[in-house]
């Protein structure tokens, strides 16, 4: 069964301040019945934008062209240099100095800020052109190369971070300090749940094979919002959800009985207090409930034909690779699910690069593609946004010891790649551009905000209206910045 989270701690950092969360209690307090009812009606809803939710009126604010998101999220910092931003002119320059007219005293990690020098190092793989788009891809990712004409790669991201877990923080939250609501928190809260039976945000992890950065839940929380927002972890193992089975000698109308017998409880205590997370409580042990019967059908890949399953590659039947949640994120959004988030660990790589990349992309390399010819041979494509990137890039120069076939990179936030697909994005398209050392953008820089901004633009979803009041401040996902990348929307 799902697992109930506690009430979030009450963070200064996210600027909730103890005693001014009691004032507001007590406001709930003398309001009980009427803030109290209202978020429960809200957080039982079944059906349309704000059901489930309790999201704002008149969400979303225009005609959507996606109604779901898929993330794929590559923790660690995938290399640009050497999947999607090529630049062999760099072969030259192998083991020279980067020139500072180039680096512009950027600040550097720690791990870098010892070294002497900062050789550069090329890529040592093949770039070629695919499709009738001509996308350039690196031979690391021949499947992703079969679905060039279907991608917009932006190879102009830049972030504000340095370090993994702020970047993360930044990138899935849009800022770098805890204790905000995750992208996917905002949009359930916006848009509601389709399918009442499963949470309106899943989120799910896999490991690689290069170096790892820990996770935390935080990463697909709702910060300040409802805790019925955030993500639903599903787990790669055979028990997906935690206490999903009951144990022996409990039966299903014991277990209704019980949850009605606690629902009643539940609600006397909303009728005294009125805080809207005893409404979570009650919404959230309903989902749990209903999810014992719609998780084992939703996780048994079993009737899927073989040629979906040779499609996703040899892993996909491993629960908890990367490839079986690949498959499971379609089922997930075929049933209505609003937002799921996998992330897939191992893109730190400041040592062995070519090693532990060729990894990564045999783990990552076909599933994401399967999942962008499935999705749109059941004509799922043009109403899902599907997005793929970390939470930084990696640097020119060399980490430690540089050999042509052996090398490392550093974190690099002031450019990196990310690709889009579906969900109302031009199709065969590359935006923006890097210099020649593709370490700083020299044309359509695409900000962490302005991406989030038009993540909510393609749900239907105006960003600068999408707003929740926290100690007498409208907050929002892009905080006061953000701008809708209209050059990237078909």
């Amino acid at each position: 069964m799902m697992t109930l989270p506690p009430s979030l701690p009450l963070e200064q950092d996210s600027g909730i301040l103890p005693t001014l969360d009691l004032g507001r209690r007590q406001f709930l307090l003398k309001s009980a019945t009427g803030m109290g009812a209202a978020a429960l009606s809200a957080l039982l809803g079944t059906n349309g934008f704000a059901a489930g939710g309790g999201g704002p009126p008149g969400v979303p604010h225009f005609a959507p062209k996606a109604k779901r998101v898929i993330f794929l999220f590559q923790s660690g910092g995938p290399s640009q240099m050497d999947l999607f931003d090529p630049k062999p002119q760099l072969g030259e320059y192998f083991d020279k100095e980067i020139p500072d007219s180039v680096r512009m005293g950027q600040r550097v990690t720690t791990m870098t800020s010892g070294q002497k020098r900062f050789p550069v190092a090329p890529s040592m793989f093949q770039f070629k052109q695919y499709g009738n788009s001509g996308q350039w891809i690196s031979e690391l990712l021949p499947h992703t190369a079969t679905i060039a004409d279907k991608l917009c790669i932006v190879k102009s991201m830049v972030t504000q971070a340095i370090n993994h877990d702020p970047a993360m923080t930044f990138f899935q939250t849009g800022s770098q300090i805890s204790g905000r609501p995750s992208v996917g928190a905002w949009a359930s809260y916006g848009l509601g749940k389709e399918n009442s039976d499963l949470p309106a945000f899943v989120a799910m992890t896999s490991r690689g094979k290069g170096g790892v950065q820990p996770l935390a839940d935080r990463l697909w929380g709702s910060g300040f919002l409802p805790t019925t927002h955030q993500g639903v972890r599903f787990r790669g193992s055979s028990d997906p959800v935690l206490y999903l089975n009951d144990p022996p000698g409990i039966s299903r109308d014991t277990k209704r009985t019980m949850l009605d017998d606690l629902g009643t409880l539940n609600r006397k205590r909303l009728d005294a207090a009125g805080d809207p997370e005893i409404a979570t409580r009650i919404a959230q042990y309903e989902l749990a409930f209903r999810m014992q019967a719609s998780v084992p059908e939703l996780t048994d890949i079993s009737a899927e034909p073989q040629h979906i399953l040779d499609l996703y590659g040899p892993d996909v039947t491993k629960p908890g690779t990367y490839a079986s949640q690949c498959l499971l994120a379609r089922r997930l959004v075929e049933r209505g699910v609003r937002f799921v988030q996998l992330f897939h660990i191992g893109w730190d790589q400041h040592g062995n690069l070519p090693v532990e990349i060729r990894g990564q992309c045999r783990d990552t390399d076909q599933p994401s593609a399967a999942l962008i010819k499935d999705l749109e041979a059941r004509g799922l494509l043009d109403e899902t946004l599907v997005v793929w990137g970390g939470e930084f890039g990696r640097t020119t120069y060399c980490q430690g010891d540089l050999k042509r076939d052996r090398y490392g990179r550093d974190h690099h936030p002031r450019c990196f790649s990310i690709w889009m697909a579906g969900g109302g994005i031009k199709p065969g398209i590359s935006y923006g551009s890097t210099d020649d050392f593709s370490y700083n953008i020299e044309e359509n820089p695409v900000q962490v905000h302005d991406l989030h901004a038009t993540m909510l633009h393609l749900l239907g979803i105006d960003h600068e209206r999408l707003t929740f009041r926290v100690q007498g401040r409208d907050h929002r996902l892009t905080d006061v910045h953000g701008k809708v990348v209209r050059g990237i929307i078909g």
